[in-house]
């Protein structure tokens, strides 16, 4: 594993891919501050794991969120690790989505990466060292239909975590942005339960190790992007070169 510090505080860890995290780290040793707005999955992430402590907040929060960051570091200590996996996936139609919802999509996958960002990165800079992992998705590298409010929550993640990755280069924090294709975690049955775009059954869920695994892998070879699951890299490759031929196949599997 690549992490060798001591404290990690993880959002989103209540269930899915944060969950798994904050149980690995725990069982690695690592003191872990588990973020999230559900209080009972915080409790079911923590159970067994005297060294994972949670902390309900809303990530939405500017001021709740600096509260609850400032409450881990004097309990917990310095932060050694970030990991920002805290989102919701529900899917469809923009003009037939509700406007609310659209917004609350971009509120916390997008608000809640910037809140976290802003009350943790300092300390990390002032320590020298660290790992900051945010979490976006090749939603956030390569649109399809039906996902306008979560693929712009994404697009808005990877630029955010590129730029703010560069403006702190040889500083002695580590960035990584991981994007992965569909995931089988409760993230993936909330999309499921809205509208399922047929182009994303191309490929197989992955399981949420393998994108664990992975990041630690390219954080040891200081790879920013890590593109979990086959053929992601390449996607993101041809999206980059290719958008019209990727966009006539989008429609062609939807039928639109």
């Amino acid at each position: 594993m690549a992490f060798h510090g001591k404290v990690a505080l993880i959002t989103g860890a209540g269930s899915g891919m944060g969950r798994l995290a904050a149980q690995r780290l725990a069982a690695q040793g690592a003191t872990v501050a588990a973020l999230d707005i559900n209080e009972k999955g915080l409790q079911e992430t923590a159970k067994g794991h005297e060294n994972i402590h949670i902390f309900p907040v809303d990530v939405t929060n500017t001021e709740q969120v600096n509260a609850v960051v400032a409450q881990v570091i004097k309990q917990c200590g310095s932060l050694d690790r970030v990991m920002n996996a805290a989102a919701i996936m529900p899917y469809g139609k923009i003009m037939e989505h509700d406007t609310a919802n659209i917004l609350q999509v971009m509120s916390i996958n997008y608000g809640g990466l910037v809140n976290i960002t802003k009350a943790t990165l300092p300390n990390m800079l002032e320590s020298g060292g660290g790992d900051f992992i945010i979490f976006s998705s090749m939603l956030g590298q390569m649109p399809v239909l039906f996902t306008g409010a979560y693929s712009a929550s994404k697009f808005a993640t990877s630029a955010f975590a590129e730029i703010l990755a560069h403006e702190h280069k040889d500083q002695g924090v580590r960035f990584a942005c991981v994007c992965p294709p569909a995931v089988k975690t409760p993230l993936l049955q909330q999309a499921k339960d809205t509208i399922w775009p047929k182009i994303l059954d191309e490929n197989p869920p992955i399981q949420p190790e393998d994108v664990l695994d992975l990041i630690e892998t390219n954080l040891e070879k200081n790879k920013f992007w890590v593109f979990p699951g086959k053929g992601t890299k390449i996607g993101w490759i041809v999206r980059r070169f290719f958008p019209d031929a990727i966009w006539k196949h989008i429609h062609k599997v939807e039928g639109q």
